[in-house]
């Protein structure tokens, strides 16, 4: 898709040759700027290059890189030209090579080709208070040509709210010329420059995208006309406390090259009809998935090779109908459907026209009528704002009364929720970090839909509000105009909105951080600007294990290149105490679970008002999960793929916990189809693992294939030198990729037919094709180069880099010609192989679990290598399966944590409704946002809870402990463990329960486990089997028995 007005200058050109930019030049002598003068460039030199895997030749034969300096000015230079670097790349929107390394995670969202687009688009951002620098932030990660920062506005106290770039020092400086140094750390591929001009035609034109954040009106609409006839893509942004309104305007014809971001589907084809409509039925093992007016592909499909050579067809509904193929040869076996990502084409209003027509997206379908009276509320409050300069004041109700009159001009006629209207008005002026980041995380994603053409853009509108947020009762007592008016403090912006008492509670929070990656980040930031910890009695604790590496800087936005190989706690914590420092944060890098405990103890848990959980993987988040819920402790839990995210909030004694649902497990791959007949790039990677786990890592599993691997080691595979390797190597290959599929062709050749009278290669078994061995292969040879130099590293043989003397050797391996051989079963099914080993008394071993544990070049060589011979390998997608990489960027990250520190909101004032919390899911990809109300009470939170020690100090004993339910609870303990440890059962030995029964608990736990109580512990936990008062078993909580 072209861009149109693209620019082949390092950054937007200025038509007015006065506004020509200047570039800071730290060598120079100091620089009085003149408040007339045009925008600065800040240019940061990049940090090291790290090498990106992009063959198996770069990982055999990797060359190092010149490091370069930190990120530093850079002299003047041409702002026509590109602006190179020290080492020679060109950088800030030249055409370059996308840096693999840096934008790993995204590339996975968005792909190369939208990168690419991305790397042509310069973006202009007007309006650099809270919302309009979490925007240029995510667009500077993203890649995007150059960011252009705009705002003739110095910066006030009630700025730092949410302008997590501004310091109290920058009061009074140019918001855009304060946050321009710090915007430009982030990427080093992006120019990021700063104008004073006043928005003009002229300035305008030379951007492919325009952002107008917290704009007046009146400049929105000419804006808009302009863009509009221009071609200038368009986003309008603005947020007022809990509301936020965003508004798309991408032009009369906006292409959108793939609307979902999904991997196109593909399924198999067991027969096709001759007929109008010709019929596609696929396998019967697996849904196809389509959908109708999906377009498709055939290949591979043999008798009616027509349908290879058609371009995209249109399926139709339920019978997968795809047009007349009565012209067509007949159906004779196989082929593959593929489906196609069609250009979709859509119509955008102008800005003036969507006024009075708008087209809205709701995003909260319990409050599907507010988008249509916060569309009305907005434009009463913008002549509110114009009749009189400034915006009504908080919880003033004259000024509100005003702008719900104005609001009835505008929709006269028309039935007005006024409290809601009355609500916009006394939130004008709140200024709130998490809509902030949520909303700039929306705008975003939006902008890198209109200039890449990749998903489905928000048409036109979106309304967004948390009132839920507010106290649940007595709201008007609580939030009164002197409770809310401004102290020239950095969180005026937030006290205008739930007063200065929650300003206080904030403060006073005490908070756990489990994790610092992007979404750490994106927490440290929030917390910081919304005061969380702030107090003298308030703290935050971050942990993480990690340290930083370079891929991590495209969404982990507080850390920097220089930050590169530092552990990752404590770079996070220290910038986000920059951001704010009130804030009382501190760093760990022990992780969180069992073998911490006496580090997170109950001291430490006990002393916590709420955990917010930033992991990556599901273990560590069940593991938090059950701490927050024994210690009762709220929890955030919020994660993301991709351009998909959700928020959980757990709030004890009101919800269900993380782990009350589970997602399914992965679906197992048939250990027949691995072998024999694999058909999906999943197969193949499955096969490399296993490949390379049963020649150099897992042992064999039965006491045959032992003594048959130490025959191998020790005798006939043993190899004296370097020359050995390589010759086992080359027989390897040969073994694995000529020999063994011959053998499969020998038992069941290309025309063969079952008891049916179908073809035995027919659907889901495609017919293999031995490869014949060449030494000039490079992909051959890079086989058998890392294969021998894993084998010799096994028996402590020096290997060998040399390509040519291996090559070389492999000219005078010999190779055993292939025989078949007689006698050979090999199983077509798990069925087939399940009943084989029962016949032979052995089991069928469970396939490995498929992480795959390489380390070192040599075996993600072998690996690369080993998927890449199969003729299914495709590079980029294999990549990501076999890695198991989470695709990231960083717009969902902010959004997602934005909706996560609103119920942050919540927790803090206490908020006891099931109904005001809610549960998010969104897609920025379709785009789709979704908010799940709980409806339903839980009794995960409940226990027992028990004295141990006794009025008189001594601990009660089991005896005590037995009448104690009994007494109290009417219940007759017939179980009692703890752990693993059985303390007791009805059917012990008389013997041992009498011992037992007057041992104080302590004692009896400490004999049956064998280990002692450390002086971490406080208490102890019991699971219990009882019976009632009718001798029925019944289900109880466990016991939480306190010792100290």
């Amino acid at each position: 898709m072209r861009v149109r007005g693209a620019q082949s200058s390092g950054g937007p050109q200025n038509l007015n040759p006065k506004s020509a930019p200047q570039i800071l030049d730290p060598t120079s002598a100091p620089q009085i700027l003149d408040p007339k003068s045009a925008p600065q460039i800040w240019t940061p030199i990049p940090g090291p290059k790290i090498l990106h895997l992009k063959s198996a030749q770069q990982i055999l034969d990797p060359k190092p890189e010149p490091q370069t300096a930190p990120s530093t000015l850079r002299g003047p230079q041409s702002p026509l030209s590109p602006i190179v670097t020290l080492s020679g790349m060109a950088k800030n929107g030249a055409e370059a090579e996308i840096d693999e390394g840096l934008y790993s995670r995204q590339l996975y969202v968005l792909g190369h080709e939208a990168m690419k687009r991305m790397q042509t688009s310069n973006v202009l951002v007007s309006g650099l208070r809270g919302l309009g620098v979490e925007v240029a932030k995510n667009l500077v990660l993203g890649g995007v040509k150059s960011v252009t920062l705009h705002d003739p506005h110095p910066a006030a106290w009630a700025d730092l709210a949410s302008q997590f770039y501004l310091r109290e020092e920058d009061v009074g400086r140019s918001r855009a010329e304060a946050t321009l140094p710090r915007l430009a750390e982030l990427n080093s591929y992006v120019a990021v420059s700063s104008t004073r001009e006043p928005l003009s035609k002229e300035l305008l034109g030379t951007f492919q995208v325009v952002v107008l954040t917290n704009s007046p009106l009146e400049e929105q609409l000419w804006v808009g006309d302009f863009c509009h006839d221009h071609g200038i893509k368009l986003v309008v942004a603005d947020t007022r406390g809990l509301f936020g309104q965003l508004f798309c305007d991408f032009g009369d014809d906006m292409v959108v090259t793939d609307p979902n971001g999904e991997q196109p589907l593909s399924a198999m084809v067991s027969m096709v009809t001759k007929g109008c409509p010709g019929e596609v039925t696929c396998l019967d093992e697996a849904r196809h998935g389509f959908e109708t007016g999906d377009f498709v592909t055939f290949t591979e499909v043999e008798g009616m090779e027509e349908l290879n050579r058609c371009g995209p067809v249109e399926i139709r509904p339920y019978t997968f109908s795809i047009g007349d193929t009565s012209g067509y040869g007949d159906y004779v076996r196989g082929g593959i459907v593929t489906q196609v990502k069609m250009p979709k084409h859509i119509h955008f209003k102008r800005l003036r026209e969507a006024l009075a027509e708008p087209e809205m997206m709701v995003t909260d379908f319990g409050k599907a009528e507010r988008p249509s009276m916060l569309h009305w509320a907005w434009q009463g409050l913008h002549r509110f704002l114009r009749q009189h300069g400034r915006a009504p004041r908080p919880r003033h109700q004259g000024d509100a009364a005003e702008v719900v009159a104005l609001t009835k001009e505008v929709a006269a006629g028309a039935e007005l929720d006024e409290e809601l209207v009355r609500e916009l008005a006394f939130q004008a002026t709140g200024d709130l970090a998490p809509v902030n980041a949520f909303i700039g995380g929306l705008a975003a994603q939006e902008v890198m839909k209109a200039v890449s053409g990749k998903f489905t853009p928000i048409t036109q509108w979106l309304y967004f509000d948390a009132l839920e947020c507010l106290p649940e009762e007595n709201r008007d007592t609580l939030l009164t105009e002197e409770q809310c008016r401004p102290r020239n403090s950095r969180y005026d912006g937030q006290i205008a909105v739930f007063g200065a008492e929650l300003q206080a509670k904030l403060g006073a929070q005490k908070y756990f951080v489990v994790g610092a990656g992007a979404i750490g980040c994106e927490l440290l930031k929030n917390f910081a600007m919304v005061g969380l910890g702030c107090g003298p009695e308030g703290s935050v604790t971050v942990t993480d294990m990690d340290t930083i590496e370079k891929s991590n800087l495209n969404r982990q936005f507080l850390f920097r290149p220089w930050d590169v190989t530092k552990l990752k706690s404590e770079r996070a914590a220290a910038a986000a105490q920059e951001m704010n420092p009130a804030l009382r944060v501190s760093s760990r890098t022990d992780r969180v679970g069992p073998d911490t405990e006496r580090v997170y103890d109950d001291d430490f848990f006990e002393g916590l008002d709420g955990v917010a959980n930033a992991l990556d993987n599901v273990d560590a988040r069940l593991y938090m999960d059950r701490r927050c819920v024994y210690y009762r402790k709220p929890l955030l839990e919020s994660g993301t793929l991709g351009t998909k995210g959700n928020v959980q909030v757990v709030i004890p004694f009101l919800s269900e916990s993380y782990s009350s649902s589970q997602d399914p497990p992965e679906k197992a791959i048939p250990i027949c189809t691995l072998k024999n007949f694999p058909n999906a790039i999943e197969h193949t990677l499955q096969w490399a693992r296993d490949e390379f786990e049963g020649l150099f890592k897992q042992p064999a599993e039965n006491p045959l294939e032992v003594l048959e691997a130490v025959q191998r080691s020790l005798v006939s595979d043993r190899p004296r030198a370097w020359p050995d390797c390589v010759a086992w190597a080359c027989r390897h290959w040969h073994r694995q990729y000529s020999n063994n599929i011959r053998q499969l062709l020998h038992n069941f050749p290309p025309g063969q037919k079952t008891n049916s009278g179908t073809l035995f290669w027919s659907g889901p078994k495609r017919c293999p094709h031995p490869l014949v061995f060449d030494p000039d292969n490079p992909l051959h040879l890079d086989y058998v180069v890392a294969a021998a130099n894993l084998f010799a590293q096994s028996y402590g043989i020096a290997g060998s880099r040399d390509r040519a003397a291996v090559a070389e050797l492999l000219r005078h391996v010999r190779v055993p010609p292939f025989a078949p051989k007689a006698g050979v079963r090999i199983h077509v099914s798990d069925q087939e192989l399940q009943s084989a080993n029962a016949a032979l008394g052995t089991a069928c071993g469970a396939h490995m679990d498929p992480t795959w544990g390489f380390c070192g070049t040599f075996r993600l060589g072998f690996g690369a290598i080993s998927q890449t011979l199969n003729p299914f390998f495709c590079v980029p997608q294999s990549k990501l399966i076999a890695g198991k990489i989470i695709p990231a960027i960083a717009t969902t990250t902010a959004a997602v944590v934005g909706l996560a520190c609103l119920e942050l909101f919540k927790l803090v004032q206490g908020h006891r409704r099931l109904s005001s919390y809610k549960n998010a899911f969104l897609n920025l990809a379709l785009p789709f946002r979704g908010f799940g109300y709980y409806e339903v009470e839980w009794t995960l939170w409940d226990r027992f809870e028990v004295q141990g020690l006794q009025p008189d100090g001594q601990e009660m004993t089991l005896r005590q402990f037995l009448a104690y339910f009994k007494k109290e609870h009417r219940l007759e303990i017939t179980m009692l463990s703890q752990g693993v440890s059985m303390l007791y059962s009805f059917f012990m030995p008389a013997a041992k329960l009498r011992e037992r029964h007057d041992q104080p608990m302590t004692e009896i736990v400490t004999r049956v486990s064998k280990k002692k109580l450390g002086r971490h512990v406080k208490a102890l936990v019991f699971e219990l089997c009882c019976n009632d008062d009718s001798d029925a078993d019944i289900e109880v909580p466990y016991v939480r028995y306190t010792i100290r």
